[in-house]
């Protein structure tokens, strides 16, 4: 089977949280021998549908990963972020019709709930890429995608 090619989108702010993120994303996908073949870095979570838009149009990438946290402060703006957010990257998906996954926590959470979800929210992105990459590729093929 071919091998498969990600982006990484990944957000500078919180970038305490964010690079930890990222290597743990580098590290799944190198055990799922799937190829990252491009890391993008933003600013912030807000801008990853650009990067991710650009991604998408490579030939060379199949799925993009997005990673970052999205910290709650003093009001809702973590929600209209991430919200935001969410709506756009499925549009994209939708449009390109390649997968891109969620490795973006929150909102509601704090930075020690940020922390703490370092390891499960990006490598999980990662894995429903790959997974996602996978089973896209027997339906184009017309083969069962039936999980036993």
């Amino acid at each position: 089977m071919e091998k498969i090619r990600l982006g990484i989108v990944v957000s500078e702010f919180n970038t305490e949280i964010t690079e930890k993120m990222l290597k743990t994303a580098l590290k799944r996908a190198k055990s799922l021998q799937a190829d990252v073949n491009y890391i993008f870095k933003v600013p912030g979570a807000f801008d990853s549908p650009i990067a991710i838009q650009n991604l998408l149009r490579k030939k060379n990438v199949d799925a993009v990963v997005t990673l970052g946290a999205v910290i709650k402060g003093e009001t809702k703006h973590d929600e209209l972020i991430t919200s935001a957010i969410t709506r756009r990257i499925t549009d994209l998906a939708l449009t390109y019709n390649k997968p891109v996954t969620l490795g973006i926590s929150g909102p509601g959470i704090t930075y020690e709930q940020a922390k703490a979800r370092i390891d499960g929210y990006s490598a999980r992105a990662v894995e429903a890429a790959v997974t996602l990459v996978k089973r896209l590729r027997k339906l184009s093929n017309d083969e069962s995608i039936l999980i036993e």
